[in-house]
């Protein structure tokens, strides 16, 4: 397979944790994705077409990292992945307040995004999964509002997407809410927070095998089963609240994590090795600024005469219940 039509896998999966050979990764892929060399070839010379003849959209990554990202979240069915790829641009043109701040020079983004708030371990777990760490207490509510915190969630996102063997194995989700409170949840408008919730999930091409939340106060849990519900059937069955650490150990494996959590490597060490991650790949993350989507009439799904998805009961009861969320204080 070629370097550029290819995004041909590693060898081994690098780290400090088990290698999975580059065998095994292109089983995963043909059992689960159905990519074959040549259905993979094939698929990227038609999605290329698709996206050279398309009016709507304009400025859009043609290298196969960044295409196969949308062919293999849907298992190579290349008018899913098209419609997902629209979802993506439409997701970054409602939310481009968000997007666009985006910068590497912002030493209070930069900072947010390798301090310890959100960060990809540099072990993959025995599935070959990347596992992305959230350590909420890293974030200060009451410094920083919810621009930067959408900021650092999409760079990191986007970033571990960068890589072809995360696109095949997928991610799993580690999230320490110790310090939780309700200044966290009402950073957000209701709206806009269900949006970025639900939108994100359908639009972002990445394979969420497993969330695992730890931690979490009594007080926040009504919430945190409130957010639960906007997750699709499929996220829902892969989403764990966890009580003890044994609990934790049966869903994820421990030498993923920092060793503050039980792991073998200091999570300052997991840091450094993640700050060079993110600069590594920030002229490609800052070239997806330039994409855009100007006819959203392409997207297969009911909008509101404002272009956006009409409300739910899911969302009419989130911001039915938004007063509650102001009024609730945590320990």
């Amino acid at each position: 397979m070629s370097a550029n039509d290819s995004a041909s896998c590693t060898d081994v999966i690098k780290g400090r944790g088990k290698e999975l050979p580059k065998k095994e990764v292109e089983r995963i892929a043909q059992d689960e994705l159905r990519e074959t060399k040549n259905v993979r070839e094939t698929a990227l010379q038609q999605f290329r077409e698709w996206v050279a003849k398309n009016k709507d959209i304009s400025s859009v990554r043609t290298d196969a990292s960044f295409l196969l990202r949308f062919l293999r979240v849907k298992k190579f069915s290349l008018p899913m992945a098209q419609q997902t790829l629209l979802k993506y641009l439409n997701l970054r043109k409602t939310l481009s307040h968000y997007f666009s701040l985006i910068s590497y020079e912002d030493a209070a983004l930069m900072h947010i995004l390798t301090n310890g708030f959100i960060f990809a371990s540099p072990i993959r777990d025995s599935l070959g999964r990347r596992v992305i760490i959230y350590v909420i207490d890293k974030f200060d509510p009451y410094k920083y509002g919810c621009g930067i915190m959408a900021q650092v969630f999409l760079m990191t996102f986007e970033t571990v997407l960068e890589d072809d063997v995360t696109q095949i194995t997928g991610v799993t989700h580690f999230a320490d809410l110790h310090g939780a409170s309700a200044a966290y949840v009402t950073l957000w408008s209701p709206l806009e927070f269900v949006r970025a919730v639900r939108w994100g999930e359908q639009s972002m091409p990445m394979r969420n095998k497993c969330v695992n939340i730890f931690n979490c106060p009594t007080s926040v849990r009504y919430i945190l089963d409130f957010c639960r519900g906007l997750l699709s059937t499929k996220l829902k069955s892969r989403f764990f609240i966890h009580d003890s650490i044994d609990g934790l150990k049966s869903k994820i494996d421990a030498k993923c994590l920092p060793k503050e959590y039980g792991g073998e490597i200091p999570m300052s060490e997991m840091l450094e090795l993640w700050k060079k991650e993110v600069w590594a790949k920030k002229d490609l993350i800052l070239a997806n600024k330039e994409m855009q989507i100007h006819d959203t009439s392409g997207i297969q799904t009911r909008k509101s005469r404002s272009g956006c998805q009409p409300l739910n009961n899911t969302e009419t009861n989130i911001m039915a219940v938004s007063g509650s969320f102001r009024q609730l204080n945590v320990d």
